[in-house]
């Protein structure tokens, strides 16, 4: 990372004007703290504010960005994670960027500047702006459940490809061959993946996927509601759908509720996660579930390895599912 001499040098003043610009700006004349300023940008520089006050430079922080804190699943994670920091001795920092890379990116960026020592992410996205991603190169990263587009970073997953399966397998064994799909984010690794499961089983059952029966862009419960209204006016009706978390799924099962249609009886329904309401709804709900706990504090534990400079001996680790067969799946109606 760049230092502070390199900062004076472009500056053409000493290493104490240029502390002092960023920690006391008013006690700096204006016109060099901007010489200041425009050298910290041109050199890429970002201050260490803990190096006067922690003689190692460490914060003993992380810092976890959270796509949605109202997500009952990524709660699981963040115990999990809480768990494992403070078995480490970190104290972890909760960002909830609602999926916003500016956000993303002021959250990623005390990294830069010393205020964190690592990062985990729970979203897909690289968290960093385009200006901070040469000084990111070795900034020590996780990533939990998604993987990071287009990065080389560790992730702590499910294999979503072998839930998908399980899932359809459970309810072709039920006799279903119309089915409808309802799904979240379609640009991350976890959609494509759980699909990609899903219609293998159709093809080797011989059922057509069609694209029309494929509904939904988010993770949350409107998106169940809308994807029910969308699926109701295929001309063949499903027997079963398939929703892609578990907010989808309770979405789902409120609207047909709503519209008297009976579940499984009429329509079977399946989530994904199994958060802790999932058992408790009306009927409760088929699912698969995620170890969510140990996903987060497995990615302590592989974030403490990369900050002590220690060697992985992978960079991906995939944590087992169980499907859980409640009653909101059945026979299909004939």
């Amino acid at each position: 990372m760049t230092n502070i001499k390199k900062v004076s040098e472009l500056a053409g003043v000493s290493t104490a004007t240029v502390s002092r610009a960023l920690k006391n700006p008013s006690l700096v004349n204006v016109k060099t703290r901007e010489k200041v300023m425009e050298a910290v940008k041109t050199a890429g520089y970002r201050p260490n504010w803990l190096a006067s006050s922690v003689k190692s430079g460490k914060s003993n922080s992380i810092v976890v960005l959270v796509p949605n804190l109202v997500n009952p699943f990524f709660m699981r994670i963040i115990e999990g994670i809480e768990k494992g920091a403070q078995e480490h001795g970190y104290s972890v920092l909760l960002g909830d960027t609602q999926g916003e890379h500016k956000r993303e990116n002021e959250y990623a960026s005390m990294l830069l500047s010393n205020r964190a020592d690592g990062l985990i992410q729970l979203d897909h996205s690289f968290p960093f702006s385009e200006a901070d991603e040469d000084l990111s190169k070795n900034v020590p990263l996780v990533s939990v459940c998604e993987r990071v587009t287009g990065k080389d970073y560790p992730y702590i997953e499910l294999d979503n490809y072998a839930a998908g399966r399980a899932i359809m397998n459970h309810l072709v064994s039920y006799g279903h061959e119309k089915f409808g799909f309802i799904a979240g984010q379609r640009s991350s690794q976890i959609f494509h993946d759980r699909l990609a499961g899903m219609k293998s089983v159709l093809s080797e059952e011989g059922i057509n996927f069609e694209e029309s029966s494929l509904v939904g862009e988010s993770y949350d419960l409107d998106t169940g509601v809308e994807g029910v209204k969308e699926l109701l006016k295929l001309p063949h009706r499903p027997t079963a759908i398939c929703c892609f978390n578990d907010d989808i799924a309770m979405g789902a099962l409120f609207e047909l509720t709503r519209r008297g249609i009976s579940i499984p009886k009429d329509i079977s329904i399946t989530g994904f996660d199994n958060v802790r309401v999932s058992g408790y709804v009306n009927p409760p709900l088929t699912t698969v579930d995620q170890p969510a706990f140990d996903m987060g504090k497995r990615a302590v534990d592989v974030l403490v390895k990369m900050m002590k400079n220690e060697e992985l001996t992978r960079k991906r680790e995939i944590l087992p599912f169980q499907l859980l067969e409640r009653e909101s799946s059945g026979p299909a109606k004939r």
